[in-house]
Order: C-alpha cells, then structure tokens, then sequence
C-alpha cells in the first residue's frame, strides 16, 4: 500500500496521473533514458524534457544552473505552486533524476508517477504524438538545497570512519568492476570497482516487474539486510546519478531516512581522480 510509505504524498498511480491529466494546476514531465522515446508516444499533455541536452549544464560536468532551470521550468508551464509529475522509462531512472533536481531547487510539490511509463503502456492508457501547446509560467528556483547533494570531498573526509552508510546502486558486475558501464553506455570511468565501504545494493531490487517500488516492509528489509544503519546518514551513488536518484528517492521518501545524499559525480568521477582509493 503506497500509504504505508514514509511520504506517500509524493508517489501518485498512474490512475491519479489519467485523473489529473486536463488539470492547470498538473504539469506532467517525461524524462527517459531513451531520449527518442517521447516522440514515439507520450501522456497526454506532458512535456518531454532531455536528460542529455536539457537537464545538464552542456560545458562543465554539472547540473544546469538556477536561471537554466527556470527558462525549463517556465517554457513547460510550471509555475512554483504547481504540482509536478515526473515520469519516464527505465522504471523512472532519470525521472527520479529529475525529481531530485526540483528538490534541489526547492520546488515544494514534486511526485513521481509509481510504475513509470512502463506501468502506463502495460494498463493500456492513452498515447499521444503531438506536442502540447503550453502556456508560459514565471519560475523562481530557491537557493539549492545542498542537504540532497554530496560531492567527493565529502566522501574522502568520511572514509574509513563508519560515519554513513555508502550505497553503491549499480549491478554486481560494475561493483567488482568486472564491468564498468552497462552495455551501450557510453559515460566511462578509467578504472573499475567500488568506493571503499560501499554496498552493494542494485537500485532495481526496490521495484517490482510492473516498476512500481515495493512494499515498505520490503524495502526495510532489503537495506537493513545489506547493513545499511537507518540511524545514520546516507550517500547513494552509481555511475552518472541517475540511478541513485532512484535510491535516493526510496531511502528518503519511502523509508523516511533522514540525511540521506545523491552524489551525482558517481562512479565516473571517481573512477578518474588521482588518488582515489578503489575496491573490487
């Protein structure tokens, strides 16, 4: 029961999406992993935003910065009192991304679509080509939240201490480093492995077939299980951020962890510095 979850106002079904879909105060926004995917079909009304292009600074390996964010914001028709959906494929990957950065800049009332694009294709909802014609909002991004973001000096100070729980979300493959992307990824590290400390716990252990997450019992059991100490403070991370996001996204929302951190440099930042400790 998604009632059950720590927040369960920022989870909605996708039958509450289909309910929403004509209302002003709603804007629904796709982000996939597969940027070509809006274009083949898409809920009606929503707007289809590009992770590669859109929602990262295109110069520096960073974030797009708050006046970035507002022009988006503003041009999809999100004013700051909206509500705000995010969905996409991949069981919400790079939606949950998404989610996290209307965190960071302080949007009040962010959801994801539980189940994702995958959940709304397998019901048989409603498909659309066309583009929505949207009135243009004003937006004001807040200072960002740095609560949510770790970056790696963060890390190096931790090591070692015991102070947090690091969450390494990838597959088993890229955590011993047999791996060090997923096939046909093109965002790479120079070497392969684990930050020392890390667990392993696969973000796609919290969702089930239909990408909707898992129960709350569930989800408890999964991270305690791995020693992951409720009372402490968390970083997730994976290769890029996005699947973290995910992680994230449960650790804080549906488990109601306090202090919990994406650190979006990830493996393929990591994975590069000079003198950066590794395990496999």
């Amino acid at each position: 029961m998604m009632a059950d979850y720590a927040h369960p106002e920022v989870l909605v079904s996708t039958q509450w999406v289909a309910d929403h879909l004509t209302d002003s105060k709603v804007r629904v926004i796709e982000v996939d992993v597969d940027t070509a995917a809006y274009d083949q079909g898409h809920l009606p009304g929503a707007v289809g935003w590009n992770w590669q292009t859109q929602l990262q600074d295109s110069v520096r390996r960073d974030l797009i910065g708050a006046a970035e964010f507002e022009k988006l914001c503003g041009q999809a028709g999100i004013a700051n009192d909206s509500t705000v959906v995010v969905y996409g494929d991949n069981h919400n990957w790079f939606a949950a991304w998404a989610f996290w950065q209307f965190k960071y800049y302080g949007h009040q009332d962010a959801r994801l679509m539980n189940g994702g694009r995958k959940k709304w294709i397998e019901e048989k909802r409603p498909l659309t080509t066309e583009k929505p014609k949207v009135a243009p909002a004003s937006y004001k991004a807040k200072t960002p939240e740095l609560a949510i973001r770790a970056f790696r000096s963060e890390i190096f100070d931790q090591l070692g201490k015991g102070s947090f729980n690091l969450v390494d979300v990838r597959s088993p493959d890229e955590y011993t480093g047999k791996v060090i992307a997923p096939p046909g990824m093109s965002e790479t590290a120079q070497r392969g492995g684990h930050i020392p400390g890390a667990k392993n716990i696969p973000w796609s252990n919290a969702v089930n077939p239909d990408g909707t997450f898992k129960t709350v019992d569930e989800l408890r059991a999964l991270y305690q299980s791995a020693g992951v100490d409720p009372q402490k403070p968390a970083i997730a991370y994976c290769r890029i951020g996005e699947r973290s996001s995910h992680t994230w996204f449960v650790l804080t929302y549906l488990l109601g962890y306090g202090k919990v951190k994406n650190y979006d440099g990830s493996w393929t930042e990591w994975g590069n510095l000079i003198e950066a400790p590794i395990e496999r």
